[in-house]
């Protein structure tokens, strides 16, 4: 297998459009946040940097459940349980999320479950990168990696930025009932509206592994 994808160059791995890079390039922007996250003490600038943390995980997440896992599935022996184990690390980042959106700031439990989740996303970031993307890189030609990147960066620009429990992990489930919720998503990014009017609505029921 090849090895990481953290020690790779970027020829190494297919080029700039390469799905690879860009999957790596977005990790380093989210352990970038985390670390500025943890850094500061201004309690409105965390919320800000918080607020860009979310948005990054979930519409990369939401790419990667649409476009990149399908593809593993079909091109790597054991895509299935390697997918099926991210699968599970997203659904615990997407229920700690949606908790934490539900209070207020500075609750002492909002805290320790945004830490919860940083360490979740570092998890999945390591599982992606030591473990399931250098399979696809050994199966995948070049040429493949760079179209479904493309691919994969087409739908990371309309995909949802929250959290939402009804929202199924796998295709086509995910595209019907995510592409239209980010369009709530980024109006009310735009709008700076908080996070928890979208799930009063959806109710609290969340989708187990089956709902994939």
């Amino acid at each position: 297998m090849s090895k990481t994808i953290r020690e790779q160059t970027v020829e190494q791995l297919g080029g700039g459009s390469s799905i690879l890079v860009r999957q790596r390039r977005e990790h380093q922007e989210m352990d970038r946040l985390m670390d500025r996250y943890r850094s500061l003490d201004d309690a409105h600038e965390r919320e800000r940097v918080l607020k860009q943390v979310v948005q990054l995980v979930f519409s990369h997440a939401f790419a990667e459940e649409t476009v990149l896992w399908p593809a593993v599935r079909a091109s790597v022996p054991d895509g299935e349980e390697l997918t099926a184990r991210v699968e599970e690390e997203h659904q615990q980042i997407n229920d700690l999320v949606a908790d934490i959106e539900r209070l207020p700031a500075g609750a002492p439990e909002r805290e320790a479950k945004v830490q919860r989740a940083f360490a979740l996303i570092r998890q999945d970031i390591r599982d992606e990168e030591d473990l399931l993307l250098p399979r696809l890189q050994d199966v995948m030609k070049t040429a493949r990696l760079r179209t479904l990147g493309t691919a994969w960066a087409a739908v990371r620009q309309t995909a949802p930025t929250h959290p939402h429990p009804v929202v199924p992990r796998r295709p086509p489930g995910n595209a019907l009932l995510g592409v239209p919720l980010s369009v709530y998503d980024r109006v009310r990014d735009a709008l700076g509206i908080g996070g928890s009017a979208v799930r009063e609505r959806e109710g609290d029921a969340r989708p187990g592994r089956d709902a994939r």
